[in-house]
């Protein structure tokens, strides 16, 4: 009776494990979503365009454009105040050095658009591959804590009630030895 006992609880036992295992390995297997690395995807599509539009803005953005920035202006107006170098091309003014200053903003303007709407589109993109790396983890958790909650409430039971099995056939075990070593 206590053997027919123990194998049920065994066989129960390793039905749900079983059950638990298979859906594990068929959510391991799911290849519905496959990690993405968006840095390699964003540099294979980039066109041309996008390329300059970038480094424009990486470079409009630094501080060699900046302090290169401040020493042309400050050399343009200290030659023609000055008319250094017997040059006076753009007097007081400086109307011709306001026109560059407008070309440069209005070249430079749409370039640095065209990088951060592509940037947003990375962080777009990679928003998105987390959001189906954090489902699949998120599966693969619930399915851990099924795992968890059968050992906790099922497994140890069963072990307990195994063990108290064992106690009584180990008791009958030794009654039998000492009747045995008695007579």
């Amino acid at each position: 009776m206590n053997k027919d006992k123990l194998d049920k609880i065994i066989k129960e036992d390793h039905k749900h494990t079983n059950r638990l295992d298979k859906r594990m390995g068929k959510m391991m297997n799911d290849h519905s979503y496959d990690i993405v690395d968006v840095d390699k995807q964003v540099q294979q599509s980039m066109t041309f365009g996008q390329k300059v539009a970038d480094r424009v803005a990486k470079f409009g953005g630094s501080w060699t454009f900046l302090i290169g920035f401040i020493v042309v202006l400050v050399s343009w107006i200290t030659i023609n105040s000055l008319h250094l170098f017997g040059a006076n091309f753009d007097p007081f003014p400086f109307i011709l050095l306001n026109l560059f200053l407008s070309m440069v903003s209005a070249l430079q303007a749409p370039l640095i658009m065209m990088s951060q709407n592509r940037a947003s589109d990375y962080d777009r993109m990679n928003s998105k591959n987390d959001y189906h790396i954090n489902l699949k983890s998120e599966e693969e958790i619930r399915i851990l804590h099924s795992k968890l909650d059968h050992i906790i409430h099922e497994d140890q039971p069963n072990n307990l009630e195994i063990q108290k099995m064992q106690m009584k056939l180990l008791n009958e075990i030794s009654k039998q030895l000492s009747s045995l070593q008695a007579k």
